[in-house]
């Protein structure tokens, strides 16, 4: 017998061209999050905050959080997201987790988040 719930695509925000979120099952995709600001530590706070909203509506927590990939900008801002990073992670649950640098969409964005979690 096939369980029709699971196989179930639920798409959380969707516009013409993407969906912030889709979940099948227990496990949760998000969009790359971009956040809002003049600096790394701002952007990083935002899109994060974004992170956990989009979770919330999906019926999970940063603490469900699988993998996360962040890109950078600019490298040399590792240090910068990692502070804000450190202080916003489950502790007790941190992802996987792959960083590196990407020219982002616009140049006024300097970190983007990409995150697969599970209810």
């Amino acid at each position: 017998m096939t369980d029709t719930a699971s196989k179930t695509i639920t798409r959380l925000e969707s516009g013409r061209r993407m969906s912030e979120a889709v979940v099948r099952g227990d496990m949760i995709y998000l969009a790359g999050q971009v956040g809002e600001g003049a600096s790394v530590t701002e952007q990083c706070q935002s899109a994060l905050a974004q992170v956990e909203r989009l979770l919330a509506l999906a019926g999970s927590s940063k603490a469900n959080i699988l993998t996360t990939q962040i890109w950078l900008a600019d490298i040399n801002d590792f240090a910068e997201m990692n502070a804000v990073w450190d202080a916003w992670v489950d502790q007790a649950n941190p992802p996987a987790r792959a960083t590196g640098e990407a020219k982002l969409a616009t140049p006024a964005y300097k970190v983007e988040f990409i995150v697969t979690a599970c209810r």
